[in-house]
């Protein structure tokens, strides 16, 4: 479990993939906005990551049984592989819902406080 999420549960459905560190910092990272629904508990995204347990979900305590997604930022690669968002606001596979911003490295580090290593 990653030390900036430490003591948040990752639960099913999650992303599967590589489980290697990675290899060089990112410029960016997948962040999930408040249009996030879920996807009634199949969510898109997750299907699309290609790194393990970087994108899992996330019970919605107030509103039991729905839940949304969440993105591990000390796992997640930049690939854009879970928007919705090609070339030219061109929309291809993933989130249904453009609820995944990809967002600077920095703004990421300075919302929990931590500077990633790589």
């Amino acid at each position: 479990m990653s030390t900036v999420l430490a003591g948040i549960t990752k639960m099913e459905p999650m992303s599967e993939g590589i489980t290697t560190p990675r290899k060089k910092k990112p410029k960016i990272l997948a962040q999930i906005n408040e249009s996030c629904t879920g996807c009634a508990g199949s969510p898109v995204c997750t299907g699309y990551c290609p790194v393990a347990e970087c994108m899992y979900w996330v019970p919605d305590e107030e509103h039991p049984p729905f839940g949304r997604i969440e993105v591990d930022p000390q796992l997640c690669i930049g690939c854009k592989l879970c928007t919705s968002k090609g070339p030219d606001g061109t929309l291809l596979d993933g989130c249904p819902w453009n609820a995944i911003d990809m967002v600077p490295i920095e703004e990421v580090e300075n919302k929990y406080g931590v500077v990633f290593p790589y």
